[in-house]
């Protein structure tokens, strides 16, 4: 195995730091598309948490933008940033490494999540909560689409 073989699930982890639900959202969409991702797929490869992974991200991303949000580094909000992160960074780890790339996901993840909300702070201060939370939802979702999106491609072209 390569060092960067587990790069896709710190990137994922890195998603789930501002969006605990896109990153299994995008393995639910990837699950849809027919598009294998290396690791094993848990959960999401049945179809009530295929659409549940999809509708609590875009209810995320709605709620998001509420004023009574909370952080996103609440006890529940880090919790979800586990669960999502392991999940996605399973799927997204080489066969057979699936625990290892669940662990990266979720070690990048949580500290990240701190990170991520400071600039959100400093970013709704300059250009207001829906503004710059509408921004955060694009860079996001894109970042997390293009991670599931070439892994899934990489392996597709093995």
């Amino acid at each position: 195995m390569k060092t960067t073989d587990l790069l896709p699930s710190a990137l994922i982890g890195a998603v789930a730091s501002a969006r605990s639900m896109t990153p299994m959202a995008a393995i639910a969409v990837a699950e849809l598309a027919h598009k294998p991702t290396p690791g094993r797929v848990f959960l999401l490869n049945q179809p009530l948490f295929k659409f549940g992974a999809l509708l609590m991200g875009v209810g995320e991303l709605l709620g998001d933008k509420m004023k009574s949000a909370p952080d996103r580094t609440v006890f529940l909000g880090l919790l979800a940033r586990v669960m999502s992160a392991g999940i996605a960074g399973s799927a997204l780890a080489p066969r057979g490494r699936e625990k290892l790339g669940a662990g990266v996901a979720v070690a990048t993840a949580v500290p990240l999540a701190y990170l991520t909300l400071a600039g959100r702070k400093k970013a709704m201060a300059r250009i207001g909560q829906t503004k710059s939370g509408l921004i955060e939802d694009a860079f996001i979702v894109g970042a997390g689409a293009l991670v599931v999106g070439l892994t899934a491609a990489r392996l597709n072209r093995r």
